[in-house]
């Protein structure tokens, strides 16, 4: 029996129907989100499915039955009403400010009207058009109407680093959106996707009265494929792969429902023969994180164990750039565990969801902030001397690591007194090992700057810049007098303690001092 074709890069789910392309059933979900609201917000990070779903959504409303035989809404929906459709998408593209957003509107705005046979007498005015196109749909169709919306936040994100530019793009944003409000009485549902949740002072105050469906668990499966779709749907294609590897490689990403699968990864797996690479992280590079760790003096070790609550998920903002909130909400962290808090608040703590993402991640990072032409090597070097516990080793693998580091990623910037950028580099460099890594461990008697743990061995690193107004400051003594040792004594295998200091001016090791602790 033939296999049915692979829907790689097919956004279309009539074509995805008519061509008999393999299709992961979404349409329970799609059903009991059309019953209960009527303006809904999707967040998820790229190439996860959300076009193909708004596109389904688009063909339940305009009543295309015949595209849905054997689907879940099958016999649940009422095929005969049919509703007119505006869809708008941001995806493709990229605006680089305000005008070209209403240009770019004013367009989409053009072509929903010879879709739907209607023309709109203010052409020049994107609120006016939108708001005449909206009223005008409703009664030539006598039906309300549906909005769609792909990549609402694309505009932004495009010039995320440029908060002048980013600021207008979101004002002309506020003001198209702000229609959809004021067209209730013309609406019968909203639907608005994305990669971020923006604060409800600045996109969405135009729109507070629309819903996050996020996180909600009921609607977590909701895009991507889950353990079970791989296991089942996938499985002709999978056969002799190893599922844990597969698991490990691209599975983890939770929205609190399964964990699940990214589906570009697993297609574009089984279309290059079960090899295993970075396919969505390089379908598009995060260059704008480089410029926030640089600018933000971020502590990349604290991405080890991060705990946030659920307001710092929902607080994207142009004019306070937070980085946890862009790396969980871009897909480069997702939710590992929720805890109740004393006060009855949630506690997400956040993970790197699989290996793709980590090595890919602190790769690059390591290739933006070190640029060392030799990573290889130096990862090597790194990775021995710690598996066969040769500090001195150690110490030159850094030491050399340091040294490929380009002058003038420490110009017109004070990135050489900043310990944290010291630890940072080693922390993506380790963790691009693979090695089981928490940074600020905490204890009891204060944290520790970075604790690797192997099988034979546990190393306690504290780091510091050598300033001349802390002439007797010394990590290694700082160890032994908060007793960093003692939290993993009962691991009954060696600790090393680890001292390094960081000269500014050389911007390398000064000071590299050890000791063994059981």
């Amino acid at each position: 029996m033939s296999l049915k074709k692979l829907p790689i890069g097919i956004q279309t789910f009539s074509e995805i129907r008519e061509d008999d392309y393999l299709y992961i059933d979404k349409t329970a979900m799609a059903y009991e989100l059309l019953q209960t609201y009527k303006y809904v917000f999707l967040s998820r990070p790229r190439r996860f499915g959300k076009s193909l779903f708004l596109d389904t959504l688009r063909n339940i409303f305009e009543g295309n039955q015949h595209y849905f035989s054997g689907l879940a809404i099958e016999d649940q929906w009422d095929w005969s009403v049919s509703y007119p459709v505006i869809r708008i998408s941001f995806a493709s593209g990229k605006i680089e400010n305000r005008t070209q957003l209403d240009e770019s509107i004013l367009r989409t705005l053009k072509e929903n009207q010879q879709y739907l046979g209607i023309e709109c007498e203010e052409k020049n005015s994107v609120a006016g058009c939108f708001s005449e196109l909206i009223r005008k749909a409703h009664a030539k169709y006598q039906q309300k109407v549906v909005v769609l919306v792909d990549e609402y936040d694309k505009p932004i994100l495009d010039s995320i680093t440029n908060t002048p530019v980013a600021q207008q793009i979101r004002d002309g944003l506020v003001n198209f959106y702000s229609v959809i409000k004021g067209s209730d009485e013309f609406l019968r549902f909203a639907f608005l996707t994305g990669v971020s949740k923006f604060t409800k002072t600045s996109i969405f105050s135009g729109l507070n009265n629309i819903t996050d469906i996020s996180l909600q668990r009921k609607y977590g499966d909701i895009c991507g494929y889950s353990q079970q779709d791989v296991e089942t749907s996938f499985a002709p294609y999978l056969d002799g792969v190893d599922m844990a590897k597969l698991q490990a490689w691209y599975n983890g990403y939770n929205f609190l429902g399964s964990q699940m699968y990214n589906p570009f990864d697993i297609l574009k797996f089984i279309a290059n023969e079960h090899t295993f690479r970075n396919y969505w992280f390089e379908s598009g590079t995060p260059t704008f994180l480089i410029e926030l760790i640089k600018t933000q003096h971020y502590f990349l070790p604290s991405l080890a164990n991060l705990r946030v609550d659920e307001k710092l998920l929902n607080s994207f903002d142009i004019d306070n750039l937070d980085l946890e909130v862009i790396l969980y909400q871009s897909g480069y962290l997702t939710i590992d565990r929720v805890q109740t808090t004393l006060f009855d608040t949630l506690e997400y703590t956040l993970k790197i969801p699989n290996k793709e993402v980590k090595q890919s991640l602190h790769d690059y990072i390591i290739d933006q902030l070190v640029q060392d032409k030799r990573p290889i090597p130096t990862k090597t070097d790194i990775y021995k001397s710690l598996l066969e516990a040769d500090l001195d080793n150690f110490k030159h693998a850094l030491t050399s690591m340091f040294a490929s580091i380009p002058y003038h990623n420490y110009i017109q910037n004070d990135l050489k007194h900043y310990e944290g950028f010291y630890a940072s580099v080693i922390y993506v460099y380790l963790q691009s090992l693979g090695l089981n890594i928490i940074g600020e461990d905490v204890t009891n008697k204060g944290r520790i700057d970075l604790t690797i743990i192997m099988d034979q061995a546990i190393y306690i690193l504290e780091f510091k810049v050598d300033r001349p107004d802390q002439p007797n400051s010394n990590a290694l003594e700082q160890i032994k007098a908060k007793g960093y040792a003692e939290k993993y004594l009962s691991a009954q295998k060696p600790i090393y303690l680890v001292g390094i200091h960081f000269d500014a001016e050389q911007k390398n090791l000064s000071r590299f001092e050890w000791e063994t602790a059981y």
